[in-house]
């Protein structure tokens, strides 16, 4: 991990913090979810990195990005992104998004679909699907601001709570990001934000693999069997 390199991309006047492991592999981009940000992959990047070189981006508003006042909503999630592959010159890197970053990585492989090689979408919020229910942006701002108002003892404790079988890694970068997340991200949840995305003629201009992975929704999981089925 010492050797993992960390830089600056400005993309539309926006500067991305991202961490890459390098080397001569295969390029693989971990996009986190809402309230992450890139070293929450630490864990997975260190068991990848010996095949892939991974890169892992802060999104706008979360870990050491800037947090402009606009652009916290899908389009220009993905045109970050899009902006991070092209200005490392990776060439059709494997995508892989958790949440936030999932349903970044589709956005993106509709609206730039030569971009990427395939993309892996981890329980990503299911805004393509017509019955999803609209965000709760009030309960996002409570929990933001909750979140905000934690120390890291108790943001650790309640999450170690939560999640038992987490490692320490993952517990410890989970609660480092809370301190580094901007409120603005907030913006994500406010009616209307998933349709900056026209997902029927997005979604159709996907040509690369896509692996949708889920879980069991009674266990936290978000998306259903049917948006599931709604996506393939």
């Amino acid at each position: 991990m010492s050797s993992w390199q960390e830089g600056d991309v400005t993309v539309a006047g926006v500067r991305l913090h991202y961490t890459r492991t390098g080397g001569a592999k295969p390029p693989l981009v971990l996009a986190h979810g809402v309230t992450d940000d890139g070293p929450c992959w630490t864990p997975v990047a260190e068991s990848l990195a010996p095949d892939y070189d991974i890169i892992m981006v802060d999104a706008r508003g979360h870990g050491f990005s800037d947090a402009p006042a606009t652009g916290y909503n899908l389009a220009t999630l993905a045109a970050d992104l899009n902006g991070v592959i092209t200005a490392l010159e990776l060439q059709q890197p494997i995508i892989l998004g958790h949440s936030m970053g999932a349903i970044t990585a589709l956005a993106l492989a509709g609206l730039y679909p030569a971009v990427p090689q395939a993309i892996l979408l981890e329980d990503p919020p299911a805004w393509w699907f017509p019955a999803q229910d609209a965000p709760d942006l009030v309960g996002m701002r409570a929990w933001f601001l909750e979140m905000k108002q934690q120390t890291r003892d108790e943001l650790l404790n309640g999450q170690r709570t939560a999640t038992p079988h987490w490692s320490e890694a993952e517990l410890t970068h989970c609660a480092d990001s809370k301190f580094r997340v901007n409120p603005r991200s907030v913006q994500l949840f406010e009616p209307g934000i998933s349709d900056s995305i026209p997902w029927p003629e997005c979604l159709p201009r996907i040509t690369c693999p896509v692996l949708l992975i889920t879980a069991d929704p009674s266990l936290g999981a978000i998306v259903t069997p049917e948006a599931a089925q709604s996506l393939q």
